[in-house]
């Protein structure tokens, strides 16, 4: 019988160097200008809250990185994140809140982009242009325009642009993928998504009100429409309005769409979407994305699906978000806790042999940030390289486009337009605020 421990003795040549390296998958980029072993890399955060923060902590602990900027909109927060990495014996950091600013210094060499995700766009593209390495989280942007032109400018300055998709440098996640592809699920029938949570069901409104004191709300609404300040579209909330995100389909599912989308081998985007769903449960809310989405993806040769439910914590396969790979054999579920097998059929005339559970290491992020800095280094290809957070983010995008559009979405990637609905065409590239223009290579 298979058991856990022969499978990781079969995938140990793949897995080699584990949570260092680009060893856990390929990339079409090739580095120039790699530092030494003993080269200092100075870093800045742009974007300092929540996953910016955690980003920076991982890639300090990576040595000979040093972080001599933080950025923000908020002086609040910059006081707060500065004194912190004062106390943890890093040197201490110069403050900024224009992200221009930060790239014009010479002595950093990769930024950090943890914004908002209408922030996303901006600060890697003139950072590509700026000569800058970028770790930006994902998703790659909010919108399907803003992903194309990041990926063009990325290509066009050979930037090495990692995209803050840590499962991709996940021991568990690398040997689910060699398992799915090994073939023993037999025909892949259908791949599923779920992520159901209790902050897709938005907050409780609140009326607008002043904004607080150091913030530059101005530059943080930046591109996006000038609006009354409101806590609920700030921070901690601000990706349930597709002005600055995509709900529970671009925070999560960009996550577990990548991980079908890299088990199936798929290089390009979807031969159509088809969206339904609602604000079916908390009418009552602040939020503009709907807190209940099935997602429709035709893919040639099988199913792919995602769903979500905002406001709840459950799911199937007791397991509140996760990635199900159906097969004639059995069927693979995985999540960032570990991967299982259920077998089809009973006693002896199941169909595979047993697999046990495979758990997770818990250190896919860690892993994530040593490859991004040995890839400056070393040139270790990225594990999650910009046209990976291209492909997952393009198709999160689609499906929120065909549910605003209330079309079936047909997305040809040569014109890079939406054939099947001019409304839906139109929500391809956003119309930026003055006096912020949308870039253009």
């Amino acid at each position: 019988m298979t058991n856990r421990r022969t499978f990781i003795r079969t995938t140990a040549a793949s897995m080699a160097g584990l949570g260092v390296s680009g060893s856990l998958t390929a990339s079409v980029f090739s580095p120039t200008g790699i530092l030494g072993a003993n080269d200092k890399i100075t870093v800045a955060l742009i974007g300092v809250r929540n996953m910016g923060w955690y980003d920076l902590e991982d890639l300090l602990k990576q040595p000979n990185v040093v972080c001599k900027t933080l950025c923000d909109v908020d002086d609040t927060v910059l006081a707060e994140k500065a004194a912190e990495l004062v106390k943890r014996g890093h040197q201490k950091p110069k403050l900024e809140k224009d992200y221009r600013k930060v790239l014009e210094d010479k002595d950093v060499d990769a930024v950090i982009v943890g914004t908002p995700d209408h922030w996303h766009c901006l600060p890697t593209v003139e950072a590509c242009e700026a000569g800058k390495h970028v770790y930006v989280e994902k998703p790659l942007a909010n919108s399907v325009g803003e992903i194309n032109v990041m990926l063009d400018t990325a290509r066009k300055y050979k930037s090495i642009v990692q995209v803050g998709q840590q499962q991709r440098s996940g021991a568990h996640w690398k040997s689910a993928i060699d398992f799915v592809r090994s073939g023993k699920l037999g025909t892949i029938r259908e791949v599923k998504y779920w992520a159901n949570f209790n902050y897709g069901a938005g907050n409780i409104p609140v009326p607008d009100s002043d904004v607080p004191e150091g913030v530059d709300y101005d530059r943080w609404l930046g591109p996006a429409p000038l609006r009354p300040f409101n806590k609920n579209r700030f921070h901690g909330s601000w990706r349930m309005f597709r002005d600055y995100g995509g709900g529970l389909l671009t925070d999560w599912g960009v996550h577990l769409i990548d991980m079908g989308l890299w088990a199936m081998d798929v290089t390009g985007a979807p031969q159509s979407v088809q969206t339904l769903g609602g604000n079916f449960a908390n009418r009552d809310r602040a939020l503009e994305l709907p807190d209940t989405l099935t997602v429709l993806y035709e893919m040639e040769g099988y199913n792919m699906i995602w769903e979500h439910n905002g406001g709840v914590q459950t799911g199937p396969y007791d397991q509140n978000y996760g990635v199900k790979f159906m097969g004639t054999n059995g069927t693979m579920v995985a999540d960032r806790d570990k991967w299982r097998i259920f077998s089809e059929g009973g006693g002896e005339d199941r169909r595979m042999e047993e697999v046990e559970d495979y758990p997770s290491d818990y250190k896919s992020h860690i892993n994530h940030c040593e490859n991004f800095i040995r890839a400056i280094r070393f040139g270790d290809a990225l594990n999650a390289e910009i046209e990976i957070g291209h492909r997952s983010a393009l198709y999160a995008h689609l499906g929120n486009i065909s549910y605003w559009a209330s079309d079936r979405v047909v997305y040809d990637e040569k014109s890079r337009k939406i054939t099947s609905s001019a409304k839906a065409d139109a929500l391809v590239t956003p119309e930026y605020r003055g006096p912020w223009k949308f870039p253009s290579l």
